[in-house]
């Protein structure tokens, strides 16, 4: 019980809950037990609901899941410059439909694959693709999770 909090305790014959959040109330779950509800809502707050009829709930509070490491402004610099030239925005548009090869993304674009192999290039090490090889070809997709992360990861290194 004390790991849940510290206003709850276990009486001394064991056979009740104590919350010191509900003062001088009292309230049985009547057979039905008790909900334990973590939370990482409301911290550091313990919150104890009860009410006649009603099977009682204590919420609590847990900690938060330990927030990533921020992306490096050089980072956040690199995508942006990728992104910014339109050749590769029109490849990028392309390739969120589904995996492309350079060839494919040549000849839908009217481009050498040479041109299409270095935009790619410039997008990969910004991170904003992956990569994959299917025998003699590689496919190329999005990084959907670095690339919808890209206005929080640019506004946490504007406000950092």
């Amino acid at each position: 019980m004390a790991s849940v909090s510290g206003a709850v305790t276990l009486s001394p014959d064991g056979t009740s809950i104590i919350v010191d959040k509900l003062q001088d109330n009292a309230t049985s779950a009547g057979g039905t037990g008790v909900t334990f509800l973590p939370s990482v809502f409301g911290r550091p707050h313990l919150v104890a609901i009860h009410a006649r009829g009603w099977q009682p709930v204590v919420q609590y509070p847990v900690a938060a899941p330990a927030r990533p490491e921020p992306v490096p402004l050089e980072t956040v610099t690199a995508r942006l410059e990728a992104l910014a030239h339109p050749v590769r925005l029109r490849l990028l548009r392309t390739l969120a439909r589904g995996p492309h090869t350079t060839g494919e993304l040549a000849h839908a674009w009217e481009l050498s694959p040479p041109e299409v192999s270095r935009h790619l290039a410039v997008l990969r090490r910004a991170g904003l693709l992956t990569s994959r090889r299917q025998g003699r070809y590689v496919r190329y997709t999005v990084n959907l999770p670095d690339l919808t992360a890209l206005g929080a990861d640019l506004l946490a290194a504007v406000l950092r």
